[in-house]
């Protein structure tokens, strides 16, 4: 069978959706292939099953706390099985309602895996599509290190297969994941230790909020061992045991997590027979108009290796259609000032540069504000944690190019903040905007 379109977008995960279906409302005949199920990583293995997660040992952290404020309180324990049945559920119907959008708005399902024949041409097994554009959305996949036994540990794809909650936890990796899967299963009640390659963890982004993550994780009793090169893993009569390069042995442990980074999903796709250029890591790159190398082939979100956010694909691929159907002349994403949340426990919210950065750009015209305090919920109790705020200026006027926060509640107030930054906002903007009190955000307004 051959089939031709206006467009063809390759991946049905968030960034290719939005805009295959936004292309699809200016009246572009449009269609998606996935192999996999509608929602991509973000909806089936990312962001939505993790958020659940979150919640979950968000409240075991909230109910460790109930005394503090008269309620007599048992736990009797938590059903991870009950839970995962119910997220499983929640998230098999996000996949219908991504079909339905795509029927209701005209656009073509195709399920199987692309593979390229030329730039206008793809095969989805058997049969062969057509299209004047095509869209390469493949997104990413988490890594494995090549070591003996690194096949007895699981991804994060692996986290969301978990039927029982294992007691003995062993996480490798330092980045937003590792600490996000660190926090939920420690919350809820496992054995959590974390090993990192380097000296800590979140080491892209501001060192203040890299050093109180590590402190709190540590304060909650999550192991946190630096300079981990890993090296082997076996399994024993007791658990896993992952051997480091170092000679240092971590376990045993019932379950071990690879959280080290992940790669593009661009192995099968064949974009050598379309004449796209690739990087040595397998990404696709872009110019700031999502374009390629090749005139009617783009690429958009995790797959071209910059900013892998769910809200930048879907940004992404919606200003890619403004542009190319929708009469918008030179629409596209801003990659700057993109804010960004770590689900860990409690929440960071960072938009702009970190201190490092701004002082490498703007050398002497940068001022840091901080504030460090112990939120009003605490008040009550004798467990104590710390929130932490940071804010870079630069220039005569000030001008505010990064905010870093630290503590609950980071991952709702961020948002306004990187309205404000986006304006051009300044620390006189932000002095002279009233507190509502009493809240952790009126910090960020009332630094000096």
């Amino acid at each position: 069978m051959s089939e031709k379109f206006d467009l063809l977008v390759i991946g049905g995960g968030s960034g290719g959706l939005a805009h295959a279906q936004r292309a699809a409302e200016y009246g572009v005949n449009a269609a998606v292939a996935e192999y996999g199920s509608l929602g991509g990583t973000c909806v089936n293995v990312g962001c939505v099953p993790k958020k659940v997660m979150w919640y979950a040992s968000h409240y075991a952290h909230e109910l460790r706390h109930a005394t503090d404020y008269g309620y007599d309180v048992s736990v009797k324990g938590h059903d991870w099985a009950a839970l995962k049945t119910r997220r499983d559920a929640y998230v098999a119907r996000l996949n219908n309602i991504y079909s339905n959008n795509l029927d209701k708005r005209g656009v073509t399902y195709i399920a199987g895996f692309a593979r390229f024949i030329d730039a206008n041409t793809v095969m989805v097994g058997d049969d062969q599509y057509e299209a004047e554009s095509i869209v390469i959305a493949t997104g990413g996949q988490p890594m494995v290190p090549d070591i003996p036994g690194a096949e007895l540990g699981i991804t994060s794809d692996g986290f969301f297969e978990l039927e029982e909650q294992p007691r003995r936890v062993l996480i490798a990796g330092s980045g937003y994941i590792a600490v996000e899967l660190a926090g939920i299963f420690s919350g809820l009640g496992s054995e959590t230790k974390v090993i990192v390659r380097k000296d800590g963890v979140l080491r892209e982004f501001d060192k203040m909020l890299s050093n109180e993550l590590m402190n709190t994780m540590r304060k909650s009793g999550i192991g946190l061992d630096t300079g981990v090169v890993p090296a082997s893993v076996r399994e024993t009569d007791d658990g896993l045991m992952l051997k480091a390069e170092d000679g240092r042995e971590f376990g045993p442990v019932d379950t071990l997590v690879w959280a080290i980074g992940r790669s593009p999903n661009t192995a099968t796709l064949d974009v050598h027979k379309a004449g796209v250029n690739m990087d040595e890591r397998g990404f696709v790159p872009t110019d700031n108009l999502q374009a390629t190398n090749v005139d009617n082939i783009y690429a958009l979100g995790d797959v071209t290796g910059r900013a892998a956010l769910t809200p930048v694909a879907i940004a992404a691929g919606r200003r890619l259609a403004d542009r190319l159907y929708g009469g918008m002349d030179g629409r596209h994403l801003d990659y700057q000032l993109i804010p960004t949340v770590i689900f860990s426990h409690p929440t960071i919210g960072t938009v702009g540069m970190t201190e490092d950065e701004a002082l490498a750009e703007f050398g002497d015209d940068v001022k840091v504000y901080t504030s460090g305090f112990t939120p009003m919920f605490y008040a009550l109790g004798e467990d104590k944690h710390r929130s932490v705020m940071k804010l870079i200026t630069a220039g005569d006027d000030e001008r505010v190019i990064g905010c870093h926060v630290f503590g609950a509640g980071a991952d709702e107030m961020l948002q306004g903040f990187a309205v404000a930054m986006r304006m051009g906002a300044t620390k006189k903007d932000f002095d002279d905007t009233v507190a509502i009190h009493p809240t952790n955000a009126e910090e960020v307004v009332t630094m000096r």
